[in-house]
């Protein structure tokens, strides 16, 4: 049995298929197959509230390509997942329906929060530590979320416009900062010795730049090192002599703005980088449902 998660980010598209192995209790997956298109829907959105032509026409065909690919891998279910870029823009609900129409995909545009739900649904939890607190961090091109965890338990979920590409575009706004802050010193703040857990595709890049084994912690000295190591490249140089891929080398400044803003704020010292995202957690929720 195989099932598909597609996310429709702000800055990439993803597609993930994974083979479903019902013989384990719980019910777990195996990655299979993932895609990664780089449309930047939120230069859009975020600037101008409005998809252009051009963008909705590349998502359509890349909606298209993705059910080719299901097809062929003979998927038994599958869900599609638009997030801060689709939600801003006006002709969001036009695009789904030219998607459905022409591509075959039926695309969900899901709320903050319900984002933040589908991320939780990866059960990161299982693996944590139960005496210990943690922050799950995910950082996007149009949103953060961030869920706090406590003896293993969920105790406060929310999502905020603040993201990579937003930032980028100077449309991130003072008074969303402030409303992550108040978030972090009411939920996160008063607890003690709590870590944090990255997920998205820069937290990745730069766990993998930091030379860490795998499972250990990534400091919050080795990410400001990594992040004025980066910052002290241009843009160009950071795509030649680093060798990051061009969309990822100019996001990845912003994303380590926010991971050192955040874990300041909640006075953490550590985080650790599962390889987990939306996709995990649209692929969980499927399970989810169909065994309920």
């Amino acid at each position: 049995m195989r099932y598909a998660a597609i996310d429709i980010g702000s800055n990439a598209v993803r597609m993930l298929i994974a083979d479903i192995n019902k013989h384990n209790s719980p019910v777990s997956f195996k990655k299979n197959t993932l895609i990664r298109v780089p449309l930047r829907l939120g230069d859009d959105a975020f600037l101008n509230q409005f998809i252009s032509e051009k963008k909705a026409d590349d998502l359509v065909k890349t909606m298209a390509a993705f059910k080719n690919l299901i097809d062929v891998y003979k998927v038994t279910e599958y869900m599609a997942c638009a997030t801060s870029a689709m939600r801003e823009a006006s002709n969001g609900q036009e695009i789904v329906a030219r998607v459905k129409q022409e591509a075959g995909i039926d695309l969900e545009i899901v709320h903050g929060e319900r984002e933040a739900n589908i991320i939780y649904a990866s059960h990161i939890e299982m693996n944590l530590d139960n005496t210990k607190s943690y922050m799950y961090v995910d950082v996007g091109g149009g949103s953060t979320e961030l869920s706090i965890f406590t003896a293993g338990k969920l105790v406060a979920s929310q999502s905020f416009n603040i993201g990579t590409i937003r930032m980028l575009d100077n449309q991130d706004k003072e008074e969303t900062w402030d409303q992550m802050k108040d978030f972090i010193f009411a939920n996160a703040r008063k607890l003690k010795n709590v870590s944090a857990i990255g997920s998205g595709g820069n937290i990745n890049k730069l766990f993998k730049l930091s030379g860490e084994k795998e499972g250990s912690a990534l400091t919050l000295t080795k990410l400001r090192d990594l992040y004025n190591n980066l910052n002290s490249y241009s843009l160009k140089d950071r795509i030649s002599i680093v060798g990051l891929n061009p969309d990822r080398a100019d996001v990845i400044i912003p994303a380590c703005e926010i991971y050192l803003t955040v874990m300041k704020w909640a006075d953490i010292r550590n985080i650790y980088v599962p390889s987990v995202g939306m996709v995990d957690g649209i692929i969980q929720t499927l399970i989810e449902k169909n065994e309920e």
